[in-house]
């Protein structure tokens, strides 16, 4: 049975919403652990009803991060609950947030947790805020430091977005030029104290006639590439999987499955969790209706519960990739 408590704002005695959720212990907040099948992360916690999207796990496993969009997100923003004494807290907006007036969402860890990336469209100086971002915090003694945007050669006056990092500090992103609606997944190398200029990886990563929101392994063993225009999808957007070598050579995208895929018309999120046993993937499903249950209270039911076409967040046992990987030819450069 699905908790609801975040789907009004107050209790009848005025206590807040977050007041009424269950106490969590335990890894990934207590939840029974995925296993082959897909299904809802933490529901009544994170996934609510809201448009939920964005998954990112601190390396030791005591944070989670995971983002809300309400009203085609007028207000967007990053959450976070931490294990504190065995217990989870409630979700709380981050402590960098920008306001309700600015997008921040799709957190990333840097490798050793010291560094949290995101997406924002808050102003850097002078500037009006709107333009897409990449900006980080440093953990401090006290908490997460003030945001700072690391500049050119990463953000441009075109979008930037999405960033996920390997072991060794390099940056995959997706940019889309000024006016265009094309995305195009890049990486930076990490030396000498700061990133590089970009390159533009190859056609099989950069697949189909778009694509969004690359994920890479922290090894830069595969990445999860959700793309549209593919002639094997299920949906308008799927998750493909692309599986690179030491030489550098990527293999043809494998979509990766009914599982995932099937049902899903909107899906542009993918993680990994740091121990690498749990793929999360943002979908968009809706529950069906019976005919039996065709009636005013059962539309406000799937409404203030997940499973009602906004964005949720899902986990599924991650053993599958490795079944994905065999026997595929890989291209190269």
């Amino acid at each position: 049975m699905l908790i609801t408590a975040l789907a009004c704002t107050s209790s009848p005695d005025n206590k807040d919403a977050s007041s009424l959720l269950p106490i969590r212990s335990g890894f990934y907040l207590g939840e029974p652990l995925a296993d082959t099948t897909p299904r809802l992360f933490a529901p009544g916690l994170v996934s609510t009803g809201m448009f939920t999207r964005d998954v990112a796990i601190s390396p030791d496993g005591k944070e989670i991060y995971f983002c809300v969009a309400i009203s085609n997100y007028t207000y967007a923003t990053i959450l976070f609950t931490k294990e504190v004494n065995g217990k989870w807290t409630s979700p709380e907006i981050v402590s960098f947030s920008g306001g309700p007036g600015i997008f921040d969402f799709e957190p990333a860890f840097a490798p050793d947790g010291s560094r949290l990336y995101f997406l924002s469209t808050r102003p850097d100086g002078n500037e009006e805020p709107g333009d897409q971002d990449i900006w980080y915090v440093d953990r401090t003694p006290e908490g997460w430091g003030e945001p700072v945007n690391p500049g050119y050669p990463i953000n441009t006056d075109g979008g930037e977005f999405f960033p996920s990092l390997t072991s060794d500090g390099t940056l995959y992103f997706t940019r889309n030029e000024v006016g265009s609606r094309l995305n195009q997944i890049f990486r930076s190398k990490f030396a000498n104290g700061s990133f590089q200029e970009p390159e533009l990886l190859p056609q099989e990563v950069n697949c189909g006639t778009n694509r969004f929101n690359a994920y890479v392994s922290p090894d830069e063993s595969y990445m999860i590439v959700p793309a549209a225009g593919m002639e094997d999808a299920y949906d308008g957007v799927d998750y493909y999987i692309v599986f690179r070598d030491e030489n550098d050579r990527w293999s043809d995208p494998v979509n990766m499955g009914e599982a995932i895929n099937a049902d899903n018309p909107g899906g542009w999120s993918p993680y990994v969790s740091p121990d690498g046993k749990y793929f999360f993937f943002m979908a968009t499903r809706t529950m069906e209706i019976e005919e039996a249950d065709w009636n005013y209270n059962k539309l406000v039911d799937i409404y203030n519960n997940p499973n009602n076409g906004k964005a949720d967040i899902y986990w599924v046992s991650s053993e599958f990739i490795s079944e994905l990987k065999e026997d595929r030819k890989l291209t190269g450069q």
